[in-house]
């Protein structure tokens, strides 16, 4: 059996993390999202996949031809080391890996690395720099921490979930995972950079504890904050900012479009009020209880005579805080989210696939985006072992022993 040969030369980046090694040994959405904006703000990010159950999101359609576009989605700028992990020869790779790292991310369940060996206290000893995160559905610790949970399950305990819909419609599941996001990418980005940060005055690394009930609890702060204020708990749909006021909504228009209205302050609705031909309405403005329906209802009445493009023309440059819904197909053509790069398109050997761009914007160490598609199973495996001191004769050993793929 012939081993491969080097796939290349390393990309030379300039982001704000160049210089910044990812070992990164999760799967699915979460962590794998929260290593791609790591590898595009320019660190060096190592997907380690075991050769026999690589990451499952390889295999959940759609596809793109032959790949999942879930795992495209989440995995360009990567490298890609295919290892037989469970095995003694597979974890030896990993930990003498893990000496010259900085950040380690997983997402396992709590003490299933520690069977492994791979677990925070072991690799300290063999880095005590070593930025280790965690990302779990519960925590570490605590009644639920050996609980299985998707998104859904992490919005629901978390409140957020009970604020979503209107009086009549009952919980509404999010269209987006919020959990895996905000909740596990957002936050193990965040928990990472801090503990970097704070390794600059300690000299030490340290274990970061991401759960995703806990980093999605704060989309719900200031619906808590309502909550404490209010004489009666506000229901479904009576939230400030989620039904419980006329002029922060969406509505539908004469098209099946649907617009958003947030003319929260008095100028916005009073803006909205003269374009809409509507001056008696400026005094109903934050108005509540049947009020509030009345004019809720004069809403929904008024908005169904145009089109949605038609009352996005008609308010113009008008500061009324009324904008369009776009659908997933629009948003190439945003010429907002084209300007600031947030729409970006990867080219595959069976098509093309947009998606999102890099969200934060450096002046000096700009995001260099790889236009790329996520790499193959393997892709890097002789590459980056050589790069970390491996042998050409220690990496044919591992090869033909089915180790490294």
């Amino acid at each position: 059996m012939r081993m491969p040969q080097p796939a290349g030369e390393t990309r030379q980046s300039r982001g704000p993390l160049s210089g910044i090694r990812v070992i990164d040994l999760t799967r699915l959405y979460p962590g794998p999202l929260g290593s791609m904006m790591l590898a595009d703000m320019g660190a060096e990010v190592i997907k380690i996949e075991d050769n026999n159950k690589p990451d499952y999101m390889r295999h959940y359609p759609p596809y793109l031809g032959k790949t999942a576009a879930g795992y495209l989605a989440v995995n360009r700028g990567k490298r890609s080391l295919a290892l037989e992990i469970d095995s003694p020869e597979g974890l030896a790779v990993i930990k003498r890996m893990v000496k010259e790292a900085d950040i380690f991310v997983e997402g396992f369940r709590p003490g299933v690395l520690k069977r492994f060996g791979l677990d925070y206290e072991s690799l300290a000893e063999v880095n005590p720099r070593l930025i280790y995160v965690s990302i779990t559905g519960y925590g570490q610790d605590g009644p639920y921490e050996r609980k299985a949970g998707h998104d859904l399950n992490y919005v629901g305990y978390s409140g957020v979930m009970d604020t979503m819909g209107n009086k009549t419609s009952g919980p509404l599941a999010p269209g987006v995972q919020m959990a895996d996001v905000a909740g596990g990418a957002y936050m193990a980005v965040i928990g990472a950079l801090a503990a970097l940060q704070a390794r600059q005055t300690t000299g030490k690394g340290q274990w970061v504890d991401v759960a995703m009930l806990d980093g999605v609890l704060p989309l719900a702060t200031l619906q808590l904050a309502h909550y404490s204020a209010m004489p009666r708990p506000p229901q479904r749909g009576e939230f400030l900012l989620s039904g419980g006021t006329a002029c922060y909504g969406i509505y539908a228009c004469a098209c099946g479009g649907h617009v958003a209205l947030g003319a929260l302050e008095p100028k916005f609705w009073q803006a909205f009020c003269h374009l809409a031909d509507q001056p008696n309405w400026v005094k109903r403005h934050l108005c509540r209880g049947k009020e509030n329906d009345r004019l809720e209802a004069d809403l929904k009445a008024l908005f169904l005579t145009r089109t949605r493009d038609e009352w996005i023309d008609l308010a113009g440059d008008a500061d009324a805080c009324l904008t369009p819904l776009r659908t997933l197909t629009e948003l190439a053509d945003d010429p907002q989210l084209k300007h600031r790069q947030m729409i970006q398109t990867i080219t595959t050997p069976d098509g093309h696939m947009t998606l999102a761009g890099a969200p934060i914007k450096f002046s000096e160490t700009p995001c260099e985006i790889d236009e790329q598609p996520a790499p193959e199973l393997g892709r890097d495996s002789v590459e980056v072992l050589a790069e970390c001191g491996f042998t050409k004769e220690e990496i044919e050993a591992l090869y033909r022993k089915g180790i490294l793929k």
